[in-house]
This record gives C-alpha cells, structure tokens and sequence, in this order.
C-alpha cells in the first residue's frame, strides 16, 4: 500500500501502482480510520494507493503526511476529488461519540449529513464511477429495537436522537442519490470495540477505569451507567475487514445497497463488565453514575449481517473474549505511560 503525502492529481509515473485502485480515506486519523488503513495495507499492499485524510491533518509515524480536509468545506471537498480521481472513498468521517453528537447537534448535522452530502455530490461531479463507502451506523434502527428481534436492512428507521437522525439523514439522502447514479454503499456497523478506543464508550469506559485502580491512580470503585442494556459488540478490525470486503466486491454490487456488519449477538453489559474484572485481581466496588445513563437507551440492540455474509462474503472473526483483552491490555499501557509521565514532571 502505498500512502501518498497529500492529495496529488492522479500521476501516470511509472512507479504509480497501475492497478486503478485509489482509496481515500476520510478521518483516517480516527479509532476506526487507523484500522481501516491496517487492513488496507495488509489486503493490497502495494498494489494500492491510498489518500489519508483528517479535520485538520498530521505527521504521522507510519503514514506520513495526512491531509487536513474538512467534509462540511464543499470546495475543498470538490477540489480533492477532482484532483485526485479515486476508486473509492470510504467514509469514516463524523462524530464519533453518540454524546458528542447529542451536545452538539448542530455540528452532528453539519458533518454527518452536509458532509456526507459534499462528497456525493462531489463524486457525481468529477468522479462518477467512484464508489462511496459511507459508514452509518446500526442505531439508525432505533425505535425497532425495541421489538427485540434481529434488525435486518428491511427494518424501518426509527432514530431516537441526534446522531442517529443526522446517520439515518446521511443515509436516506445518498439512496436518492445512487438514483441519480451515485455508485455508493450505504454500511450500517453496529456496536464496534477495540485497542485506541476513546473513553467515551462504555468497554473503553470500564477497562480506563479498571487500569487507573490497578495503578493507584484512582480509587477501587468502578462507576457504570445502565448495565442491564443488550449490545451487539464487533472487533473494530472485523468491521475493518468488512470495508476492505466491500471495496473488492463494488464491481458486482447495485449501488445503494445497504449492508449491515454485526455480530448477531446480544451481550448484557453486566456481563461485558464481569469479562474485564476477570483479569483483575482487585477488588472493586461497582456504581451507578446518574450521569451515564441516556433517555434514549433501548433494552437491546442486535444486528442481522446475513446480507453481507451472502454478499460480499463477510462473516467476524475475532473471539469477543479476545478483543475484551486486548483493550483492557491497551488501557492499561495508556495508564502506564500517563502514570510514568505524572512522575517524571
């Protein structure tokens, strides 16, 4: 794989992969966007260019220059897609956590619909055989949660707040849009965890918590939100995966399709947090924070990826266990590093 330095037009030197594969990632720089680059690079290697791009872009170690881009600037937006030319585009850009997007709605909108919009319209314009990746998200379902079956692609919308809306808007418009030849894919992951995770969410939450008692840096109470919700919980490297799915399978694809990547698995909260505190010798107190719990909480929200699997041949991998470790391992090496630098001031 190769990371280009910025958004370059495309080139005709020979050392270009002549392949016609050009991904250009939007908020590379973000929990899903850095293992998305990671899966790639392991499923194309050279044979692929590749754009990384961010709000405000980066020196990064292994990626090198990454291209500021803002998705809600329809110039810029415009400007790089005609200069670039890409294969496909996918997506990643927005507001990561559902809070953010409830306390700031107007934002949530801005990036999450305009700039969805931006790109679409951008790709109709000056690069209409590219294909749009845009990750959504399964909350979109929402209110036919609540019937507690598995939600599949036929499930009406029914968001209950701000970031699912402003999802569930993004996704509705790009369906018109693939009737007015827009070649895009309209992705609905579910609940996805992972080592880089923000604090934001709730395992993150919990194994942040668990490492700063283990280190002494907080003391042995636990607090939590609402532990007797259902989740449907996915490896950020299987829905990785799934993206990388979909990139291969676009030329045999009906745009517009909707697909969604879940594990089908319910998992109790209580139950995730008892997983974490199995690796921890300590005793620690468990409480409920008021502040934690949201009124738009549903009971259970549990995904059908049958389609994907039919389709593009998806199906996870990674054992739930195993991921609950490696994130509570990652926590505890970022409390390590804060607790050294704490002590070398």
């Amino acid at each position: 794989m190769q990371i280009l330095s910025g958004i370059e037009a495309k080139s005709t030197s020979p050392t270009t992969p002549d392949i016609g594969l050009r991904v250009m990632v939007t908020g590379a720089l973000g929990f899903v966007g850095m293992h998305v680059l990671d899966a790639l690079g392991s499923s194309f290697g050279t044979r692929a260019e590749i754009a990384a791009t961010a709000l405000t872009g980066s020196q990064h170690p292994v990626l090198g220059t990454v291209r500021p881009l803002d998705v809600t600037d329809a110039t810029a937006v415009a400007a790089c897609i005609a200069a670039w030319q890409p294969t496909h585009v996918v997506h990643l850009a927005g507001i990561a956590a559902v809070t953010s997007a409830i306390n700031s709605p107007e934002l949530a909108w801005k990036v999450h619909l305009d700039g969805t919009i931006n790109l679409a319209r951008a790709i109709l314009r000056s690069c209409p055989s590219c294909w749009l990746l845009n990750a959504g998200s399964g909350l979109v379902y929402g209110t036919r949660a609540r019937a507690g079956l598995p939600l599949d692609e036929d499930a009406l919308l029914g968001p209950l707040d701000e970031y699912a809306a402003s999802k569930a808007a993004a996704d509705l418009a790009l369906g018109a849009l693939a009737e007015r030849g827009l070649n895009c894919v309209r992705l609905r992951p579910f609940n996805h965890i992972g080592p880089g995770q923000s604090e934001a969410f709730v395992v993150p939450s919990f194994a942040m918590q668990i490492a700063k008692i283990e280190t002494g840096l907080a003391d042995p109470v636990l607090r939590v939100g609402n532990l007797e919700a259902q989740r449907d919980f996915l490896d950020v490297r299987d829905v990785a995966k799934a993206y990388v799915e979909v990139i291969r399978a676009t030329a045999r694809l009906p745009s517009g399709i909707v697909l969604n990547i879940a594990s089908g698995i319910p998992r109790r909260i209580a139950d995730v947090l008892q997983l974490l505190l199995a690796h921890c010798p300590l005793a620690i107190a468990i409480e409920q924070d008021t502040g934690r719990l949201r009124s738009s909480d549903l009971p259970m929200i549990m995904g059908d990826s049958s389609r994907a699997r039919d389709i593009i041949g998806w199906n996870p991998t990674y054992k739930f266990e195993d991921t609950l470790k490696a994130i509570l391992d990652d926590c505890r090496g970022r409390v390590s590093r804060l607790d050294f630098e704490k002590k070398s001031i």
